[in-house]
Formats: structure tokens, C-alpha cells, sequence
């Protein structure tokens, strides 16, 4: 009697010891190519002269090393004014970025956690707000603080950086599944009122999720362009995306005066502050978006 043929024993897959993908390792090699060598060349050409910049090959080093120069006239042109757009800036985010994430924190909590009518409305409009890109509502923000003669001040661009529907969206996710509702049961049967619940209580578990939303809201106001260039006229408030824009534009027209050393320069000071914020908070954000991926 003939036997039955041995089928060929197949590797079983092993989630903590995954096959390698030459296709995927491919992808991730060109990725980072593409993310990092916009500022390797950041980085050579913050060591240029503006002769410099055109002569030389753009990731490496001129002949000449300027960094130290270049970083005291950015900090010199036009009387320091780079540093007052550092300060605008540094103003928008610390007023217009905390309040929201304090206000999305506090409006996600009470949503995830009171239940009340129209719950599922609101719930609605934030989703809705989420989808609605922040350029579409820029120009009837622009003629609303216009009646309201807002414009050319630092309020027209701290008071729309207040809404985060999307900072309130997550923080409602993550409230949903890192508060448990019989903790706060236990709060009120102490004795303690909600305020007192949710500061000494609520907000250490929502931690990793408040250091997302500060990190997403502060990024996304520091980055902020298109409202401020609409809204201020003074370049005595420009943030530093617009100021930094209003020197590369020196180089066009009739008396133009280029000046993208300086542009760099100004350039590669910007993101230091946003990189440093993402290594220290590193640790916080990534709990926070794996917070209430494992169920228990």
C-alpha cells in the first residue's frame, strides 16, 4: 500500500521574530533619504556665504566657513528683528497652542465622560470640523475679525489657534479608554467634587494623551503661515514663517536686496526649538497614540 506524500513543512511565522522585507527595507532607505537630505543641505549651507551658496557643491562644505557670521547678521538685519518674529512666535504658541490643548482636554473629558443631549451632535461637528482644512475657513475668519477690528494684532492669530477639533477628537478617544468610570465613581463618593476629580485625578492618566495634542497644536501653530499672512500687516507681529518669507522676497523686483544666507540661517534656527520639543517628548507621544491599541 502506497503512503500518502509528505507535504513540505512550512515555516510557521513567528510575530516576535518577523521575516525581513528587502522591498519594504528598500522603501524605508529612500524615505529617509527624502526626509533627511532637505536638511543635511540645511545644515552645509548655514556655513555659506550668498557666494558661496551658488559656487558650491550643496551638501558640503564651501571654502569658506560663515555659520558664525551669518548667525550674527540673522540676528543683527534690520535691527534684531528676527528676534522679535522669534518672540511673536514663541507668544503664539505658548498663548494660542496651550489654550488649546487645555481647551481640547477639557471639552474631550467632558464629552467621553457626561453624558448629556445632543452628545451625538457635537460628536458630529467635531468629525465634521476635523475634515474642513483650515485654509477654506481663513478668509471668513479674515472678514469676521475684520468687523470685529482684530486684524494687523496678535488676536487674530492666538484667537483661531484656540480650536483644535482634532486635539478634542483624540483627547475624547484617549479619555474613553485610559479614565475608567468607576475610578471617578469612587472620586465622587469620597467627596470630591469634579474639578477637584479632574485635575488631581483625570489629568495624570491623560497625560501621554495631553503631550500629543501640545505637540500636534504646537507644531501646527509654529508652522502657521497662510492666517498670519492674511491677518497682520505690521511686520512688527509676523510670526517667523511670514518673516522668513518677506526676506527671500527681498530678491525679486527692481531693487531687489537677496539676502538667503540670511534666509538659511533663519531657517535652521526655526526648527531647532520643534526638534528639540519632539526628542524630549518622544516617550509621551508614542504612549499616546498606542494608548487603547491592546485590549485587556
Amino acid at each position: 500500500m502506497a503512503l500518502p506524500l509528505a507535504r513540505p513543512s512550512r515555516k510557521r511565522h513567528d510575530p516576535l521574530n518577523p521575516r525581513k522585507s528587502n522591498i519594504l527595507l528598500i522603501v524605508m532607505i529612500v524615505y529617509g533619504l527624502y526626509t533627511l537630505v532637505p536638511l543635511i543641505w540645511l545644515l552645509f549651507s548655514a556655513t555659506k556665504t550668498q557666494g558661496g551658496l551658488f559656487s558650491s557643491f550643496g551638501l558640503w562644505f564651501a571654502d569658506d566657513f560663515a555659520f558664525f557670521d551669518n548667525l550674527a547678521a540673522t540676528f543683527s538685519y534690520r535691527d534684531g528683528i528676527f528676534l522679535r518674529w522669534l518672540g511673536n512666535t514663541l507668544l503664539y504658541v505658548v498663548v494660542g497652542a496651550g489654550g488649546a490643548t487645555l481647551l481640547a482636554t477639557m471639552a474631550g473629558y467632558g464629552l467621553a465622560k457626561y453624558k448629556f443631549p445632543g452628545r451625538r451632535a457635537v460628536f458630529a461637528v467635531v468629525l465634521g470640523a476635523v475634515a474642513v482644512p483650515g485654509t477654506a475657513l481663513a478668509v471668513p475668519t479674515f472678514l469676521l475679525f475684520s468687523e470685529l477690528g482684530l486684524t494687523n494684532t496678535p488676536w487674530a492669530v492666538i484667537i483661531p489657534s484656540l480650536i483644535s477639533p482634532f486635539g478634542l477628537y483624540l483627547i475624547w478617544v484617549f479619555a474613553t479608554e485610559s479614565v475608567p468610570t468607576e475610578l471617578l465613581e469612587a472620586a465622587r463618593i469620597d467627596g470630591a467634587g469634579e474639578f477637584r476629580t479632574f485635575f488631581t485625578i483625570s489629568l495624570r492618566l491623560l497625560a501621554p494623551g495631553i503631550v500629543t495634542v501640545a505637540l500636534f497644536t504646537v507644531v501646527a501653530t509654529w508652522n502657521n503661515y497662510f492666517l498670519p499672512l492674511i491677518m497682520l500687516s505690521d511686520p512688527d507681529w509676523y510670526p517667523l514663517t511670514v518673516g522668513l518669507n518677506q526676506w527671500s522676497s527681498q530678491a525679486i523686483g527692481a531693487g531687489s536686496q537677496p539676502i538667503y544666507n540670511l534666509v538659511i540661517t533663519g531657517s535652521l534656527l526655526t526648527i531647532i526649538p520643534i526638534v528639540i520639543a519632539f526628542l524630549l517628548l518622544q516617550r509621551f507621544w508614542q504612549s499616546g497614540l498606542t494608548a487603547g491599541s491592546v485590549k485587556q
